[in-house]
């Protein structure tokens, strides 16, 4: 897969430690022995779904990665470990679900992994210069992510930054 692929140039080429939270085993297997195609990585089983996101602040505390690989990220309380993560200066890797990236930036739980939305007023000047209403969405705070890569289809992906 793709997230393998990326999780084995962070650990091999890149030398990084790095850690998977494999919650479903889709990244590294469902073997006691990882994947070959992870690299050097190690990886975190998560027994169950719901504690995947305290197994994502447990990685943190007791491994020191420099990269942590998270194959899909659902809920409010997944998002908020990410942004803890981010904020403790480990670099992400990670998926979510969706039809596109509107998606995301629309639903409640997963927003903030982009920085969430909100609603702010402008002055009636700078409306006029942007040619919009005084009310417009702007993002909340700074992002849990560098970037994020819409996967369209196998050939096409859309690179977002900022």
């Amino acid at each position: 897969t793709i997230i393998r692929e990326i999780t084995r140039v962070f650990s091999d080429e890149l030398e990084k430690r790095v850690i998977i939270i494999d919650t479903s085993n889709e990244i590294a297997g469902d073997s006691d022995v990882p994947h070959t195609g992870i690299g050097r990585a190690r990886r975190m089983q998560v027994p169950k779904t719901e504690l995947q996101h305290k197994i994502m602040l447990e990685a943190v505390e007791n491994h020191m990665p420099q990269v942590i690989v998270i194959d899909e990220i659902s809920t409010e309380l997944e998002a908020l470990a990410a942004r803890t993560i981010a904020e403790k200066g480990v670099q992400l890797v990670g998926t979510t679900h969706g039809n596109c990236l509107d998606n995301l930036i629309k639903n409640p739980s997963l927003s903030d992994l982009i920085g969430g939305i909100q609603y702010v007023t402008i002055s009636d000047e700078e409306a006029k210069r942007r040619g919009t209403q005084k009310s417009i969405l702007e993002r909340k705070s700074y992002p849990a992510f560098q970037l994020a890569i819409e996967v369209n289809n196998l050939h096409s992906w859309t690179i977002h930054e900022n």
